[in-house]
């Protein structure tokens, strides 16, 4: 907690200028809160006051799971009947305790409740799963307020309506809260909502200024308040209520609202009150029902056995037939029956009477045509099969101990035919772990490392020589082996370098600036410039590692972490923040002694997606004004001056080659300003950042744009989304097998486009297909522009005369939208099909779910949906088949899923090992046990 403390003395408002902070002048008043929709009262730390009507709301008790100890048997026998066979010898074990059954009731009754037993048990097993996985959740450990200024340990499920929580870094918040204070002064918190919407960045929550004195546990003795809101649901970015207390009310917007599921970080604790808990909160409000899904083998089974059972009642009705004619026409003839003293059954006064109750007789008769056994055994080796690939060791991930997981054996067979894959990006594909990798500095290319874009390409290179040499002569085999060989030897060396100890976000290796050596470079003062902007411009938090001595950093994105670690390793550590300054570590000098210098930060002016560009303005040891930028390439480019732009060719060149290795890029530059010009400027922020009005941010904007300006181009840097391990030979392998891949992401179409080329999924030599929407506020317009290029595509596919030609399509979420529509989503499915790999990028969670179910239906194949968040959940219900990523996170989209596996590289043997294997087997079970049951059955 010490270490909390000190970070609370930091003011983080005053690091940010746009969206983190309201002037104080400007509190909105409240919302007028009435009417359907807006009922919800919430009294605080009276958690008691709803254990009654009309207060009493939901518990925090969440369950996942299909069946209770109510439901489950008759949600489990509805089940089982939906086969087909199951209502068959329903019927006949119906029909076995009277007269007309030729067997006993025991020998009907027995085998249909072994069946149906055996498969319930299986489902109670698979439930029992999830209900273990809800408790894990439910009985995690969360600090409550217990009266008296008190707070104590309590389980999730314990939280109450209006109970005042504490929740400390890297902890879930265990409902919806409304966030009161943290454990900075200003009530800053950072959150990270990776399990709700798939973003990795954090999210700024800011608290109520007149909620910020409540930031010890003693505060809360007395405290009351009362919170009249919307009532539960599932819009994750909109909330709308009001807060009494101290007999004022302040009206309440997102920003103070910590959503159930989402982590803090970057903060040592943070105070709130429990809003909506349970099935109350947003994130479970958002969760749908899991689907009963049936694979085609048992469809299919279905179906035979209506055609078993037609000739069944075939067979049986031309036995009754011939019954009724014999009984009617011989049986008085026959004096040793009786024919006088017979009952119904048997009366030759009755014929028809007599054919029908032998209808019933021979279709218990004849029964042996519908196998239950075979349904007996198809869930004993599903069973089995689920038990192995639970226990393979091969899908067993070391590093998070996770192994692969089965949560449901009825779609084993179904993993062997696959025919798409539609996946996640971010943390199933890629690591989510920023490295850096080079950088160009006055204009001179640093990092001498390839990327995992340029090792594929370097790979596939190889492949492309040797399939050249074996058409060669055997001299000019030898001679391209030879190269092969060398090309061999790069990366061979290039790998035994790596297995020197990693650090953690840096995999940069160049010595002419590593351990000092850039002071004998040309440009050393330009490399010092350079590192000190990485050092500098960031609003990151040092933490001391106690065991290593060293530094980590909390960032508020990956990109930022990899900056200040390669600063460190170039012998520039930022080492201390105070509210004021930023402190620098500065191992390398000309005197050879380490120097820790002060940088006062006068304003920062914070990166956003609009902007996309950070600013720092601060003064050095010497009083010199610096304003340190880094951004968007082409937004600083933009903002050069004419003096500024002396590397600007040599560096743009670098930035292309860093863009085709499937690097993320960034521009550094700096400008000098003088005392007068920041004075003036800084008076007319100041007037924009407390002026009242709807263009306040517009204001601000502007005025950060005109200092923004005349900059001077230092150099850009290039950090690598890592893959997970395995990912393009995985890619490589699945495709060799036939299978299509679709990758849907919410990030921007080039990093999609470089993560492609990394996870092999785009190749040298394949024709990208970019469909996009032009700028127009006529829809039609639009759609027919849209409608366009997919007939123009399509048309030059069929007109391809290369039979080896493989074609990549790309389409954005604004264009998908449109694509999906009904009139035009038959031609889009129609192109995307002809293509062998397709990237949709900027995707919201609905549409992952409606693409998933155009391809599900519209081709009429198996698809598999896998993913790792929150917002993967409805494509992984959509799909015939669901996989989740048990990663280091939160478990949505696992608890969703029909298969679990902890990377995605072992997908690959979960479908052509496992997969293919359960399907080849209980196919040849089902025709063996058919034959031998139809056949030898009645011997």
């Amino acid at each position: 907690m010490p270490r909390g403390r000190i970070r609370a003395r930091l003011r983080r408002s005053h690091l940010y200028t746009f969206s983190c902070i309201r002037p104080r002048s400007t509190e909105e008043g409240p919302h007028s809160i009435e009417g359907p929709g807006y009922s919800r009262i919430v009294h605080c730390n009276q958690p008691l006051m709803h254990k009654r009507k009309p207060l009493k709301y939901r518990s925090n008790y969440i369950s996942t799971t299909k069946y209770n100890f109510v439901t489950f048997l008759p949600k489990a026998l509805y089940e089982q009947f939906h086969r087909v066979a199951n209502l068959y010898f329903l019927g006949a074990a119906i029909v076995s305790v009277t007269p007309l059954s030729p067997f006993s009731a025991v020998s009907m009754i027995a085998p249909l409740a072994f069946v149906v037993g055996l498969s319930m048990a299986k489902e109670a097993l698979e439930d029992w799963r999830r209900f273990m996985q809800d408790m894990e959740v439910n009985n995690r450990r969360v600090k409550v307020h217990k009266g008296e200024g008190d707070f104590g340990d309590k389980s999730w499920r314990q939280v109450q309506v209006g109970d005042v929580v504490k929740v400390e870094k890297d902890q879930f918040f265990p409902a919806d809260l409304l966030l009161l204070s943290s454990s900075y002064e200003d009530g800053i918190c950072y959150v990270e909502t990776m399990n709700l919407d798939g973003e990795t960045n954090l999210k700024v929550k800011r608290a109520l200024e007149v909620t910020l004195p409540l930031d010890e546990d003693e505060a809360f003795k007395n405290f009351r308040g009362m919170i009249k809101c919307e009532d539960p649901n599932p819009s994750l970015y909109t909330f709308i209520g009001n807060f009494e207390y101290d007999s004022q009310v302040y009206a309440l917007d997102p920003s103070q609202i910590l959503l159930r599921d989402s982590k803090l970080r970057n903060t040592a604790f943070v105070y709130g009150i429990a809003i909506f808990t349970g099935h109350d909160s947003k994130v479970m409000q958002n969760a749908t029902k899991s689907p009963s899904k049936r694979s085609r083998i048992e469809r299919k089974m279905d179906y035979i056995i209506y055609v078993l059972f037609s000739l069944l009642l075939a067979i049986s009705l031309i036995s009754s037939v011939g019954f009724a004619v014999r009984t009617k026409f011989y049986m008085p003839d026959w004096w040793y029956l009786k024919p006088q003293e017979t009952d119904d059954y048997y009366n030759p006064r009755k014929p028809v009477l007599s054919g029908v109750t032998h209808l019933v007789t021979a279709l218990m008769l004849y029964g042996y045509l519908i196998p239950i056994s075979l349904y007996v055994s198809i869930e004993v080796v599903k069973v089995l099969q689920a038990s192995f690939i639970n226990q393979d060791i091969q899908m067993y991930d070391e590093e998070t101990g996770n192994p692969a997981q089965a949560r449901t054996s009825n779609l084993n067979e179904e993993l062997g035919q696959v025919d798409t894959i539609l996946s996640d990006k971010t943390g199933t594909l890629t690591c989510n772990q920023m490295d850096f990798l080079k950088c160009s500095i006055a204009g001179t290319a640093y990092g001498v490392r390839s990327s995992e874009v340029e090792l594929a390409a370097a790979a596939q290179m190889a492949i492309d020589l040797e399939d050249h040499d074996s058409e060669r002569s055997s001299v000019s085999r030898r001679k391209g082996k030879q190269q092969e060989i060398e090309l061999e030897t790069v990366v061979t060396s290039k790998d035994e370098k790596d297995n020197k100890s990693p650090i953690k976000g840096f995999s940069f290796e160049d010595n002419r600036i590593m351990n000092g050596n850039w002071l004998k470079e040309p440009n050393a003062d330009v490399i010092r410039l350079f590192s000190r902007i990485l050092a500098i411009c960031h609003t990151a938090i040092p933490e001391l590692n106690e065991e290593t001595g060293g530094y980590t950093y909390e960032a508020e994105s990956p990109d930022e972490g990899a900056f200040l670690v390669a600063a460190r390793e170039f012998g520039f550590e930022f080492f201390k923040r105070t509210q004021a300054s930023v402190f620098v570590r500065e191992r390398y000098s000309s005197s050879g002694q380490p120097i820790e210098r002060e940088f006062k930060i006068l304003n920062m002016l914070e990166f956003t997606s609009k902007r996309k560009r950070m600013t720092v303005i601060v003064r050095d040891e010497d009083g010199q004004i610096l304003l340190l930028c880094k951004g968007a390439d082409s937004i600083i480019f933009d903002r050069l001056s004419k003096n500024g732009r002396l590397y600007e060719e040599e560096t743009t060149r670098h930035l292309n080659e860093y863009g085709e290795a499937g690097l993320r890029t960034l521009a550094l530059a700096y400008r000098k300003l003088e005392e007068s010009e920041y004075s003036a400027w800084n008076n007319e922020f100041q007037k924009a950042k407390t002026s009242i009005g709807a263009d306040r941010e517009t204001m601000l904007e502007n005025v950060a744009d005109m200092m923004e300006r005349d900059l001077i181009l230092v150099g850009a840097t290039a950090v690598e989304d890592k893959l997970q391990k395995g990912v393009p030979q995985c890619i490589d392998k699945l495709a060799q097998a036939g299978l299509k891949i679709w990758v849907l992401t919410g990030d921007k179409m080039e990093t999609a486009i470089n993560i492609g080329y990394a996870c092999s999924m785009l190749r040298q030599g394949m024709k990208q297909i970019c469909i996009t929407a032009i700028s127009s506020d006529a829809k039609e317009v639009v759609k027919e522009n849209i409608l366009m290029q997919i007939t123009n595509a399509s048309q030059m596919i069929k007109l391809e005369q290369d039979p080896h030609a493989a074609f990549a399509l790309i389409i954005d979420g604004k264009t998908l939208a449109y694509a999906l529509e009904d009139n035009m989503k038959q031609q889009f499915l129609g192109l995307a099909v002809d293509c062998a790999s397709v990237i949709c990028c900027r995707v919201s969670p609905k549409q992952k779910a409606l693409v998933t179910r155009l391809v599900k239906e519209g081709t009429g194949k198996t698809t598999l949906a896998i993913g790792d968040g929150a917002n993967d959940v409805g494509m992984i219900q959509e799909a015939d088949i669901g996989v989740g990523i048990s990663g280091v996170e939160g478990m949505q989209a696992v608890m969703a899923s029909d298969f679990s596996v902890a990377q995605f590289r072992f997908l690959e043997r979960l479908l052509v090992v496992h997969g293919h294997w359960c399907y080849k087997r209980i196919a040849q079970m089902v025709i063996i046990s058919a034959l031998m049951f139809n056949f030898l059955g009645p011997f």
